[in-house]
């Protein structure tokens, strides 16, 4: 019998590519650390967590509750003397950002006495919201601890700031009680125009 014809070479598929493969460095932080969310201010303006909050700023953000007696208040205090020392710029480039631990209590109106009575100046967010959006951002923003039970308490939260150069890419974290000369020194860190670095491209 004689041999089948062969079959005509057909091209093969070019291999899928992977999607951090075509995604930027800023848009992959975007995906994994910063949920598609819409949270409220203390003013109840609905804001949402990437595009109103933290794309092309520098922002430092931290976890409180209003009702808090332990590290929230002298915290609070705390950024209020580093808002105090980065004026006029919070508000312009830099913002600030104090989510609420507690959104099932932390009303916008509740937040807005919290800020009135630290007597807070204008580029600092005190932000609630549906209590799944508010937990999905503090495990995504790291403030977390791997052990369950200490996860669970509510004030092992609140102790650090972390703060950050979107357009950058530039990330880092300090306690939020360190002298507040020092936060500022780490937040302007990261600003490299500020410091007569050459701008990174991600």
């Amino acid at each position: 019998m004689p041999n089948p014809a062969p079959k005509p070479a057909t091209a093969s598929a070019p291999p899928a590519q992977k999607v951090w493969a075509t995604t930027s460095i800023r848009e992959t932080l975007r995906m994994r650390y910063f949920p598609e969310v819409t949270l409220v201010n203390q003013a109840g303006e609905k804001l949402r967590l990437y595009d109103d909050l933290v794309k092309d700023k520098i922002v430092v953000m931290n976890f409180f509750y209003a009702t808090c007696q332990g590290i929230c208040v002298p915290l609070t205090s705390n950024l209020v003397k580093v808002q105090a020392l980065l004026k006029p710029r919070v508000g312009r480039d830099i913002f600030m950002c104090s989510f609420t631990l507690k959104p099932e209590l932390d009303t916008p109106d509740v937040l807005r006495d919290y800020a009135k009575r630290f007597k807070v100046g204008p580029g600092w967010s005190f932000l609630t919201g549906d209590p799944a959006d508010l937990e999905l951002v503090r495990r995504r923003l790291g403030f977390v601890d791997p052990d369950p039970k200490l996860d669970a308490e509510k004030s092992n939260h609140t102790g650090m700031i972390r703060y950050g150069n979107e357009p950058l890419q530039l990330w880092s974290a300090c306690p939020g009680m360190s002298r507040p000369t020092s936060v500022v020194t780490s937040i302007l860190a990261v600003d490299y125009a500020h410091a007569g670095n050459p701008a990174r491209k991600g």
